[in-house]
């Protein structure tokens, strides 16, 4: 093929917030696909808090990305050549690749993706690829909500937290949500159906929790850490689950982190604390995903997309996850399907 592919590389591993200096942006050649593989043209690309860990060197969950790679990233395209009976020109793939225009997949690394239940690409890519089965199997398979109980989440109008919170009402359960701003208040009350939304920029957290929770918290979906988690165990009942899905608030910290100050009440309150990985859950995809379209075909499940247009755009909007600037699923669009 002829043409250059713009390609994302790491080029130091960020101490504290992720600046201009930690990706390079690249003029290259477009790669050829070898037996086994398939090339295909980035039409989405996912922006995840996740992309702070695989800059790091710390110990994770997969290897990190290695110094003067591509990014990696979760990414959905169309396929323009394929050497490999799984895939076809004009297939439309996502999974694991690179922060770049024109990659190399394998069928070990992407899959097939089309419109699913008249959910359009992007939408479905948004959704379905990587949060809405982090919301389902983080809540339903650690939280365990029952009809009533109080959930308290985290991130609230972020694109995990968003559908956290729709899960849960769903359920039958009372949910407060914690976000940034007012407007974003408004959107998880009126739009979503949060019961209770609190700015942890503005209000007093412990006296909005103690206010919202009247009856305590049974599920705090954890993915912050730090002084929210604190308060949220003071609240926690007895028995309480706490599915722990991210730690954003030390992700840029350049020291170690410490607490949780009140630990203790782990044991006072028989509490369970749980991680969660998306990538244990692969093969359950389909369950989460049949789930979350029929929600959201009856109304139930609303998602908002924070899009910027072209991959000269990913490194600023990237930044946004950890200001809490963006509002729902953060993705760059290159190219729409």
């Amino acid at each position: 093929m002829s043409g250059k592919n713009h390609v994302w590389r790491l080029r130091e591993r960020p101490v504290g917030n992720i600046t201009d200096d930690t990706l390079s942006f690249e003029s290259e050649s477009i790669p050829e696909p070898k037996d086994g593989e398939c090339l295909f043209r980035l039409n989405y690309l996912s922006l995840d808090p996740t992309n702070r860990i695989w800059m790091s060197d710390e110990e994770q969950y997969m290897p990190p990305v290695a110094l003067n790679d591509p990014m990696r990233g979760v990414v959905c395209g169309t396929v323009l050549k394929s050497n490999t009976p799984e895939f076809k020109e004009g297939d439309i793939v996502s999974g694991i690749g690179t922060w770049a225009d024109y990659q190399i997949g394998t069928p070990g690394s992407v899959g097939l993706l089309g419109a699913i239940g008249g959910i359009s690409v992007m939408n479905a890519f948004a959704t379905l690829a990587l949060v809405g089965p982090s919301a389902y199997f983080c809540l339903l398979d650690i939280g365990a909500p029952k009809a009533g109980e109080t959930v308290v989440v985290s991130t609230a109008a972020g694109a995990v937290g968003s559908i956290v919170g729709q899960i849960a009402k769903i359920k039958g359960c009372h949910v407060v949500g914690l976000t940034g701003s007012d407007e974003k208040c408004r959107w998880i009350k009126e739009d979503l159906g949060f019961d209770e939304a609190i700015n942890y920029k503005t209000e007093n957290i412990p006296d909005a929790l103690a206010r919202s929770c009247p009856n305590g918290i049974d599920i705090y979906f954890d993915s912050v850490g730090g002084s929210i988690l604190d308060e949220c165990l003071k609240l926690m009942n007895l028995h309480g689950r706490i599915p722990t899905c991210g730690l954003i608030s030390q992700y840029n910290s350049p020291d170690p982190v410490p607490g949780p100050y009140n630990y203790g009440l782990i044991l006072m309150h028989r509490l369970k604390i749980q991680g969660f990985i998306i990538l244990d859950y692969l093969d359950r995809f389909p369950e989460a995903n049949e789930a979350i379209v029929n929600w959201m075909s009856e109304g139930k499940i609303k998602v908002r997309l924070d899009v910027s247009d072209g991959l000269d755009s990913a490194l600023h909007s990237v930044k946004k996850l950890y200001t809490g600037e963006n509002t729902g699923k953060l993705m760059v669009r290159v190219k729409d399907v």
